[in-house]
Formats: C-alpha cells, sequence, structure tokens
C-alpha cells in the first residue's frame, strides 16, 4: 500500500487513472476518509482527464493516528497547516510538482491554505462547502451544530445512526437515501472506527486562525462551491471565500446541502474540469 511520510505521520493514498494526465488531489472533509471520493467518482474525473488522488487526512483512515495526543482543555494535537503539509507530502512521494486541488468541507479549508502558503505546488483550487474561518460566516445553524458536537459514538452501530441522523439535518434533501447513508458508514466503519480522530481533527479546525488576510493574497484560480440547503456551514462561508480571493469563481448549486449525493457529481467534475480547462465553459460569458 502506497504511504506517504511527514515527519512522524504516514499518509496514505491512493491514485487512479494515467500519471500522464493532470494530477488532482481530493482532500476530504472533517473525519471523513479517502473513499469519501468513492471510485465511482473518482472514475468521472478520470474520465474528464484527470489522474486522481485520493488520500487519508491524518487521524482518519489507514494514515496514523495520535491517540495519544492532547484534547479539549489540554489543546490540540496540531494545526490546518499540518494537514496542509501532508497533503504536500502526497504529491512529493508522487513526485508531482504541481497539482489541481479539490477540498469539501474541512478540506475545502485545508485547500484554502494550501493556496496560501502552498501556491508554488497549485495548478488551481477548488473549495467546496466551506469557509474562511472568520466569525460570523459560514455559521452552522444550532440544530445542525448540536449534532456535530453530540458525544462521540462508542461502537459502530452508533456511528452509523448519528452519521444518519446528522445528514438528515445537513445533506441535500432532493437526494435523500437513508440506505446509501448507511451503506457509506457501515463501509468507514469496516475500514476504520477511531471517532477520537474526529475529535482531534475538529481542535485542530478550532485552534487554527482565520484566512482571511492570507485569502486575499492568492493569486491561484479558485473556484468556491456551495450550496443553498447547507445548515452545517452556511453558504455565507462560501460566499465570503470567493468575496476574499481576488479573481475566484462562486458556483452556487440550488438544492445542496453538506453532502455530495452522486447525483451531481456529473456537475462537479464538469465545474473542476471547466477550471482546469479540460472542457469549454457551459457559460459563453465566463
Amino acid at each position: 500500500m502506497p504511504y506517504a511520510n511527514n515527519g512522524d505521520c504516514r499518509i496514505y493514498y491512493e491514485t487512479f487513472g494515467s500519471p500522464a494526465d493532470p494530477p488532482l488531489l481530493l482532500v476530504n472533509g472533517l473525519g471523513s476518509q479517502c473513499i469519501t471520493y468513492h471510485e465511482n467518482w473518482c472514475a468521472k474525473f478520470n474520465d474528464a482527464g484527470f489522474f486522481v488522488i485520493r488520500f487519508d487526512n491524518r487521524d482518519v483512515g489507514l494514515s496514523s493516528h495520535f491517540a495519544d495526543a492532547p484534547v479539549g482543555p489540554a489543546g490540540n494535537a496540531y494545526t490546518i497547516a499540518d494537514f496542509c503539509d501532508d497533503a504536500v507530502a502526497v504529491l512529493d512521494d508522487l513526485g508531482i510538482d504541481r497539482a489541481h486541488v479539490l477540498g469539501l468541507s474541512m478540506g475545502g479549508m485545508i485547500v484554502q491554505q494550501l493556496a496560501i502558503d502552498h501556491r508554488d505546488r497549485l495548478l488551481t483550487v477548488t473549495s467546496v462547502m466551506s469557509t474562511t474561518g472568520e466569525p460570523g460566516y459560514g455559521e452552522a445553524t444550532p440544530e445542525a451544530l448540536a449534532a456535530l458536537l453530540a458525544p462521540a459514538p462508542t461502537d459502530a452501530d452508533e456511528y452509523v445512526r448519528q452519521h444518519i441522523a446528522g445528514l438528515r439535518i445537513w445533506g441535500s434533501p432532493a437526494f435523500a437515501d437513508e440506505g446509501r447513508w448507511r451503506a457509506a458508514a457501515e463501509r468507514a466503519c469496516k475500514r476504520c472506527f477511531d471517532p477520537g480522530g474526529q475529535t482531534r481533527q475538529y481542535l485542530a479546525l478550532r485552534a487554527s486562525a482565520p484566512r482571511a488576510d492570507g485569502l486575499r493574497t492568492v493569486t491561484t484560480p479558485m473556484l468556491v462551491i456551495h450550496g443553498d440547503a447547507d445548515t452545517l456551514i452556511d453558504i455565507s462561508g462560501g460566499r465570503r471565500t470567493a468575496e476574499l480571493v481576488p479573481g475566484a469563481r462562486f458556483e452556487l448549486i440550488e438544492g445542496m446541502g453538506h453532502d455530495y449525493p452522486p447525483q451531481l457529481w456529473d456537475r462537479w467534475v464538469e465545474l473542476v474540469a471547466e477550471l482546469a480547462g479540460l472542457q469549454p465553459t457551459t457559460d459563453g460569458n465566463r
């Protein structure tokens, strides 16, 4: 199995497609494993002309876990900058100088920071259902925040129940499918079950400074995608990101919540391919 190394952290990754094609690095959200980017979704990116790389962030999946790290009042084990260094380590291990990057939710925060700190390694940036870290933007509804901060599950069954309960609140209403949600949660549990990792990731987000000043300096072409049905990270977070980054494009997807149903994959692929110049824009005004 392929691993990249960033100091004492081993980062598990997988690739799809031809290395001769432009690389697309997919970055996951809070507590999500690389299989969030389903193989069928990766194949769609391949068909659009990308060499796809997906990887497990630290503390989830098959990457290094930091179970002995401080949590809660004791502090955080790492910050968004460490996630960025992990992503760069994956590119280094593959011998890739520059890549297109796409991140969702926490992954959007990571790719924003990559655009600030590692712009020399990027071709384009796509930030999805994310925010800048500033108070007052991208706030969750009280119901969504309560579900996010619920006590960590103690077993796989409780994890599945919490996963479904959360998506009932912040998932895309028109594409709700509890059977699909359950299957995805069960697959994730079989691969790795470590709810403490999600807690440590959340503390890393809380410990990381807002990115507003840095985003104003970004020179990498950026696409910001957000849904108008997102109750976990309000659409104001996406709008604010696009407002701060010079020349950024904001794309609203009506009816999309804080998830990525298969019915929307083709639209995401189309948008990212347009940004990368792999297909014509669908709107002559862009």
